[in-house]
């Protein structure tokens, strides 16, 4: 028989998902990988969006993995 019980998280979420985290879900505490916490995840994130934001070092050990855009 499947285990139908609510999870921790969906018994003290809030009803209304205003205040869920678009990034990592959490209502009330976020991740530690989160983007909105997490520097590392964050600039990994911007270049994503915005390749502009490499900065020269990381330029050249991708171009040395091969990486190619």
């Amino acid at each position: 028989m499947p285990n139908i019980a609510p999870s921790s998280w969906q018994q003290n979420a809030p009803a209304s998902a205003k205040g869920v985290c678009s990034h990592c879900g959490s209502a009330r505490q976020h991740e530690a990988w989160c983007v909105t916490t997490n520097l590392n995840v964050r600039y990994a994130y911007a270049i994503v969006l915005s390749s502009n934001l490499l900065t020269a070092g990381d330029v050249l050990i991708l171009h040395s993995l091969g990486a190619i855009w």
